[in-house]
């Protein structure tokens, strides 16, 4: 992948949301040491598979870098990527780790750590350009999978397609005008585990049958 191509995918130093840019950098005066920065995705360079998220918890990937390592919304999601045979290891600990991930990709639909975790609107636009060149670079890519109701929406606008016409509701099925499945899964986040709105029955499944559609 070249430079220019992975600078459209991504800019480390990205100030198009000034509110979000200002909560990063308060964030690293308050917690020094932290990442405070927009968080790159991670896994496979050349995925088949793509699981979208909403943004950075404070200290979650804001903290560490890597998407949904750090915090509760990351346990559960490695464990059942390890369970299915798509993580080298059960458990995210740090950017530098010995986690490898085979055929699947972790992105956000916001780069930047927003405040209580509620990006705007206009911000979840400013970012999803970068979403966007992700879909038009990953050739393989066949599967994706929404994690929450915001994933679900800025994936369809970065594909071009009415919101209208994919309702979002766990463990539903889409199949898009290019060909592409886009696959819906409540957020891996504490209060739903907790609730057991989503319990790992229900995401094991969600992310199995994506496994096995972007495989296939």
């Amino acid at each position: 992948m070249t430079s220019a191509v992975k600078e459209s995918l991504f800019d480390p130093a990205c100030r198009r949301c000034p509110r979000l840019a200002e909560f990063r950098e308060e964030s690293a005066r308050r917690y020094p040491g932290y990442f405070a920065a927009p968080v790159p995705a991670f896994g496979d360079d050349d995925p088949r598979w793509l699981i979208v998220g909403l943004a950075p918890g404070m200290h979650g990937a804001n903290r560490t870098g890597r998407p949904f390592t750090g915090d509760h919304a990351g346990i559960l999601l490695y464990e059942t990527l390890h369970a299915i045979g798509a993580a080298s290891q059960a458990q995210s600990v740090s950017r530098d780790d010995a986690l490898r991930l085979s055929a699947v990709r972790i992105t956000n639909a916001v780069k930047c750590l927003p405040p209580e975790n509620k990006p705007t609107p206009a911000e979840s636009r400013n970012c999803n350009g970068f979403l966007r060149a992700e879909f038009a670079t990953f050739k393989r890519l066949k599967v994706v999978v929404a994690l929450g109701r915001i994933a679900h929406d800025a994936i369809l606008d970065a594909l071009g397609e009415t919101r209208s016409a994919f309702r979002f509701a766990h463990a539903a099925e889409h199949q898009l005008g290019d060909g592409r499945w886009l696959i819906d899964s409540y957020h891996c986040s504490r209060y739903n585990t907790q609730t057991k709105r989503l319990t790992a029955p229900m995401f094991t499944a969600v992310l199995a049958r994506a496994q096995a559609l972007a495989v296939s």
